[in-house]
């Protein structure tokens, strides 16, 4: 089972990532029922996923906009996020608006290159959870949420920035 880190804690990871090649005939076959499926996969069987409310979650990589949710963001315990690359930010910025444009209230996963200098800025546009990569170290990754005790500007956890907060 992959390694995962939620609200700060190393955790066992109970949701299985459904990767983009998956068709829906192949999800019958998994055992594992939490199941964490692309976007595209959830837009083109709504209609039959959807009976699968709390077990259910979707993924998005950087390149696909959270947009395409409209008012279901909240009808998924859990929506995770693609950085396919350190070099692409995208996901902080659908992070940001899934949480305050379409008020995304569930676990907000980061998955792909997390790496530990990525992981406090994760935190602050929402992120509440993150797999771990393969060749990372979860000890080493953990300390990356201790870098910044403060940002200047505001962010998803930290609305008003710090100037408006002393």
């Amino acid at each position: 089972m992959p390694k995962l880190i939620k609200d700060g804690a190393l955790i066992e990871n109970n949701w299985r990532l459904i990767d983009k090649e998956t068709g829906i005939d192949s999800l019958g076959s998994i055992d594992n029922k939490q199941l964490i499926v692309p976007v595209k996969l959830w837009l083109e069987n709504k209609e039959l996923l959807s009976q699968y409310k709390d077990t259910i979650g979707i993924w998005f990589d950087s390149d696909e906009n959270p947009a395409l949710l409209d008012d279901d963001a909240n009808n998924f315990p859990i929506i995770a996020l693609n950085f396919p690359s350190f070099r692409d930010g995208r996901s902080y910025s659908h992070a940001a608006i899934l949480r305050q444009q379409q008020n995304f209230k569930g676990d907000m996963r980061a998955i792909g290159d997390v790496r530990r200098d990525q992981v406090s800025y994760m935190l602050s546009c929402g992120f509440s959870s993150f797999l771990i990569p393969d060749d990372m170290d979860a000890t080493v990754l953990l300390t990356g949420f201790h870098d910044f005790s403060e940002n200047y500007q505001s962010t998803v956890t930290k609305p008003t920035p710090l100037f408006r907060r002393r």
